[in-house]
């Protein structure tokens, strides 16, 4: 497979700048795959995006391009959508809950509020309630600040419908996310007390720690072995972890993690990466509990990917 210029122009950076072509894509290289990952949930998929933009890239005549952001974007807007579309027909038989992929991210991610709110674990599954095209107006209009007319082209709309769209996926956006954003430290001070609790098996500690509609959801994709239903309620959710820790304790950790732009945790199992846990916090509880044990989903927490907007 011919790969994306990134590694081989990094390679030849000393030799010499890359042709034009190579060096625009590279420029918004972390832009295009943010793109595609917020549209499809999955760090592989998105790189597999980011391949076939490139592809296309390659042959365009850059004298006719104006705006070579926007440009890339529609491409990979486009192969995302495509992909979408297929993706969503083989989650429909997968096992269990889907959850989207976890990337481990740097710290900077973070300090853009709006980006790292936009790649959450809580976020990524209300933009999963979609469809296709209304999941790509608001990302790219809402996330991204595109015009309407660059969105219009991308989507294959009239930029009146995206406008439409955008309403309406706006309000259906409004109606499931959280209801606010929380600051990355107050996540993190009760991550801290619910790593501690689980640690320690303090029963009354968890239940404090957790809403009491809180919600499990766990993704071992038939592979692992991981809740096949949404687990619900704080009582429900506090004995399964409690008990759960209890019999695998002596040779498991519990470490501080930063996954999707937020504090997370990841489980390790004889040192090995057995599973990553993010969270949703509210009013100083944990509202949703995500926990990724797929082994095909944990390749991107081996090093950061980087993000932007």
């Amino acid at each position: 497979m011919v790969g994306t210029p990134q590694t081989a122009a990094d390679a030849g950076r000393g030799a010499g700048s890359p042709d034009p072509a190579t060096e625009a894509f590279l420029t918004h290289r972390n832009l295009l795959f943010t793109v595609a990952y917020e549209l499809l949930g999955s760090a592989s998929d998105a790189e597999d995006v980011l391949q076939e933009t490139w592809l296309r890239w390659a042959g365009v005549d850059l004298g006719a391009v104006r705006d070579q952001r926007a440009y890339l974007v529609r491409i990979a807007t486009r192969q995302a959508l495509t992909r979408l579309r297929a993706v969503g027909r083989r989650r429909e038989s997968y096992v269990g809950p889907w959850l989207p992929e976890p990337l481990l991210t740097a710290p900077d991610v973070a300090d853009d509020i709006a980006l790292a709110d936009s790649v959450s674990m809580a976020m990524l599954l209300v933009l999963e309630t979609l469809g296709p095209t209304e999941r790509a107006v608001f990302v790219l209009r809402e996330v991204f600040d595109l015009g309407y007319d660059e969105i219009a082209e991308a989507v294959d709309k009239s930029p009146a419908a995206v406008r439409q769209i955008a309403h309406r996926a706006r309000a259906h956006v409004a109606a499931r996310r959280p209801r606010r954003v929380v600051p990355a430290a107050e996540t993190r001070t009760v991550l801290d007390a619910f790593r501690r609790a689980v640690e320690t098996g303090d029963l009354q500690r968890l239940l404090d720690l957790l809403a009491p509609d809180v919600v499990l959801l766990g993704d071992g994709g038939g592979v692992k072995q991981a809740v096949l239903r949404p687990v619900v309620g704080a009582d429900k959710v506090a004995r399964l972890l409690a008990g759960g820790w209890g019999r695998v304790a002596a040779v498991t950790s519990l470490q501080p993690t930063q996954v999707n732009g937020s504090p997370a945790l990841v489980v390790r199992l004889d040192g090995e990466l057995d599973t990553v846990l993010a969270v949703h916090v509210d009013d100083g509880r944990i509202g949703g509990l995500y926990a990724v044990r797929n082994p095909e989903k944990l390749s991107h927490m081996a090093k950061e990917t980087p993000l932007s907007r």
